[in-house]
């Protein structure tokens, strides 16, 4: 056996270096290595490693006090290994290979699951699934039946002292372990160990002080402290139909009536559109042989001219003051955003016009509605490196996957007798088999009318499989993109359900998992989780309002169906009447790590609020709501038109300071919002001053792009239609916008002379 040194790691480290931090992939396997020959001060300073292999040694335990805080990647196989608890400190673990050590259990193997937080490829396979199935579900009927046992036999002494408690811990947790019985015979270690592992947990509960959530501290704290069974692809069909089953509700009598004809809506308000005359085939555009099938394309003419700064009219000026509850944080946000003014401003042009969703591929369809677009992310494990140019739309029975500088339409799945509503991208890993390690891959999840998921994997063109999220429609689909495979769906039966989706194999054999349902007070329109905690709490924009809910899974709150923690309200409720009702939430996004964008479509302006701030302040006991710390207003469209949704460029604030320290081009935040007209109001939010935060009026859009009125052969203009959604990749290079009247428009960013 080698002794371990830091002439031996820097040899059989990678990249070559003289210094042990900058080591990121280790090979010790092979050296007949045990538990003592692992020196844990030389090791602790290994803080880039990512992948050891220490295959082919005589460990039985890994040293308990090592922490690699950057380790993903570990091979333990052909070991001597026993002692899996050993590899708890390691938490940021991915995958880990454990094949060939004869001591190892079934148990052992769900221990790994629980203790490793990250784990997601073990031997080969995806468990993620299984593993969030022990973490939370099991874990949680654990736990159930560990309080019903403390709520039958024991108590807390009077008064608590230190050894009443150490042999009342003592007590509980051996009652438990002997009266809790769940799950099959062959792991009944692990679910003693983790009986044992959560009666401890309860009893801590019970006795230490609760650390206050930090959503109900009050805004005078310090500012310091702010800082189932596999299932087997199933491919999707390519067949047209003519049939329009969109899910409504009874129309809401207090919008006014309108002649014009009510085009399918996504849930009980209606939409007036101005009806389209019959229209025919619009000019399309050259294509080679080569190129995928042929996808309508109408031409893409002039670029719209720049909003003029025009004086507010008195109606749209007189806006109530924003909330100033945290001045100073504030101020410093707008000081961090303005120092970036320097940055050339973004110039738009359109590029395409495309109608790849109509019904039987016909170019005389201006009729199908479009309803979500989203662009697909890198798929790596970090996110870094910016975005793709592909953007996946849905509308009608169809999804389409579109190359936004060709203008090509990639990919395109249809799916008969549906009308999907949303759609959201996804990283999770793909377990390739053969001993080789898994790889990310992208994946896109789609849903609507039927109440059904699809699981498509794009890049090899497979609609791999679907599950039923709902007997009702979806309305609203959101990946958690730091932790890929979960996935939270919204649907017409009031309801916000968590899946976990998990991976898949070579085969796409995959498994999906219920882990949390949401009770919503109506349809929820949009889901938005925070940067900064995606896991533990999330946005709802509705009808009623906006909701703020609790996520977290596990730990004291292990309830699986879960009501509203807060309601945000805004400045604009107090001017409600028997005309006029501002609670409709029908845009939400986050502009940055704290500041988010959310509109209502009877309020002329789209209001910037602090998400800190805001869940600061403790909710009311009785309704529960807070008032949301406004930051600034931004004018926009005076419509009754719903549901036109808009989209936000976001950045953190570190990253816009980098991006000025290291002469980066572009680094702007921009919040976009079509309207009924067909035009888009964009707003550069680096031009954003402080004393906005004072004038309380609207702060105008700094370009106004008009509709691009694409030319339809032998009958002239088409008219601009409502925007309903849109969306920027996350370098701004394009702009995507879909509307109403089934057509996709895609501008592109002119890069500055």
């Amino acid at each position: 056996m080698e002794k371990i040194t830091e002439k031996l790691l820097l040899e059989k480290g990678s990249p070559k270096s003289n210094k042990l931090e900058q080591i990121k992939t280790l090979n010790l396997s092979g050296l007949g290595l045990k538990t003592q020959d692992l020196p844990v001060r030389l090791l602790s300073r290994l803080r880039s490693l990512e992948r050891w292999d220490l295959s082919g040694n005589s460990l039985q335990a890994l040293p308990k006090s090592l922490e690699l805080p950057a380790l993903c990647y570990l091979d333990l196989s052909d070991n001597q290994m026993e002692d899996v608890t050993t590899l708890e400190p390691l938490s940021g673990l991915q995958e880990l290979k454990m094949e060939d050590n004869l001591y190892i259990t079934v148990s052992d193997n769900y221990k790994l699951m629980v203790l490793l937080p990250k784990l997601r490829i073990y031997n080969g396979k995806d468990v993620s699934t299984s593993a969030n199935h022990l973490r939370f579900v099991y874990s949680e009927n654990l736990r159930t039946r560990i309080i019903a046992v403390w709520e039958k036999s024991f108590s807390l002494p009077d008064p608590v002292t230190a050894e009443k408690l150490s042999a009342l811990e003592k007590s509980f947790v051996s009652t438990a372990r002997q009266q809790v019985k769940y799950g099959p015979s062959s792991v009944s270690d692990f679910t003693k160990w983790r009986v044992e592992v959560l009666a401890k947990e309860y009893l801590r509960s019970l006795t230490e002080p609760k650390e206050e959530p930090e959503c109900k501290r009050s805004t005078d704290t310090k500012e310091s402290s702010r800082v189932l069974t596999p299932t087997k692809r199933k491919q999707n069909t390519s067949v047209d139909t003519d049939r329009s089953l969109t899910p409504r509700k009874k129309l809401r009598s207090d919008l006014p009536a309108s002649p014009a004809a009510v085009s399918p809506c996504k849930s009980g308000l209606s939409r007036k559109l101005q009806a389209l005359t019959q229209a025919p085939a619009v000019r399309v555009s050259p294509r080679k042989a080569s190129q995928p099938p042929v996808t309508p394309t109408a031409e893409a003419p002039r670029r719209g001219p720049r909003a003029r700064q025009a004086k507010d009219d008195d109606d749209d000026g007189a806006q109530t003051k924003p909330n100033r509850a945290e001045p100073r944080r504030d101020a410093d946000w707008l000081s961090s955003i303005k120092s970036c003014s320097r940055t050339p401003p973004v110039r738009l042009k359109p590029l395409h016009v495309l109608q790849c969703h109509s019904k039987q591929d016909s170019s005389e369809d201006f009729s199908t509605q479009l309803w979500a677009c989203a662009f697909q992310p890198l798929p790596d494990s970090t996110g870094s490196g910016g975005g793709s140019r592909l953007v996946a739309t849905c509308g009608g029975d169809s999804l389409c996957v579109i190359d936004c500088e060709t203008g090509l339409v990639m990919k395109k799945y249809k799916v008969p007798g549906e009308e999907f509503f949303s759609l959201s991208w996804s990283t999770v890993l793909m377990s390739r088999g053969g001993g080789a390690s898994a790889q990310h891959c992208s994946v896109l999840a789609a849903g609507g009318k039927r109440g059904l998921v699809k699981l498509i994997h794009p890049r090899n063109n497979v609609a791999y499989g679907e599950f039923r999220a709902s007997r009702k429609a979806l309305s609203v689909l959101r990946f958690n993109h730091h932790q890929g495979n979960f996935l939270f769906t919204g649907s017409y039966d009031n309801k916000i359900v968590l899946w976990d989706i998990g991976g898949v194999d070579s085969q796409y054999n995959y498994k999906v998992v219920q882990l949390l349902v949401l009770d919503i007070s109506t349809t929820p329109l949009h889901i938005c989780l925070p940067p900064t905690s995606p896991s533990s709490h999330l946005l709802t924009a509705c009808e009623d309002g906006l909701l703020c809910y609790d996520t977290r899974l596990g730990g004291n709150n292990n309830t699986t169906k879960r009501t509203k923690e807060m309601e945000i309200t805004f400045p604009i409720y107090k001017k409600e009447d028997k005309d006029h009702d501002y609670h409709t939430i029908d845009g939400l996004s986050f502009l940055t790590d704290d500041i988010v964008a959310s509109k209502n479509y009877m309020h002329c302006s789209i209001y910037l609020w602090s998400w800190s701030g805001t869940k600061a302040q403790r909710p009311g006991k009785k309704d529960r709501t807070v008032c949301a710390v406004v930051l600034a207003e931004l004018q926009w469209a005076n419509t009754e038109i719903p549901y036109l949704a808009l989209n936000t460029c976001p950045v953190q604030l570190s990253h816009f300071l980098h991006l000025m320290n290291t002469a980066t081009s572009y680094s702007q935040a921009y919040v976009v919002c079509g309207d009924d007209k067909g035009r888009l109001w964009t707003y550069n939010i680096s031009k954003l001053q402080k004393n906005s935060l004072q004038t309380g009026k609207p702060i105008l859009p700094t370009e106004m792009l008009e509709w691009p009125t694409p030319v339809r052969k032998d009958r002239g203009q088409v008219e601009g239609p409502s925007i309903n959604s849109v969306a920027m990749d996350p370098e701004l290079h394009f702009l995507v916008a879909l509307s109403d009247k089934n057509m996709v428009i895609v501008w592109k960013r002119e890069e500055s002379a």
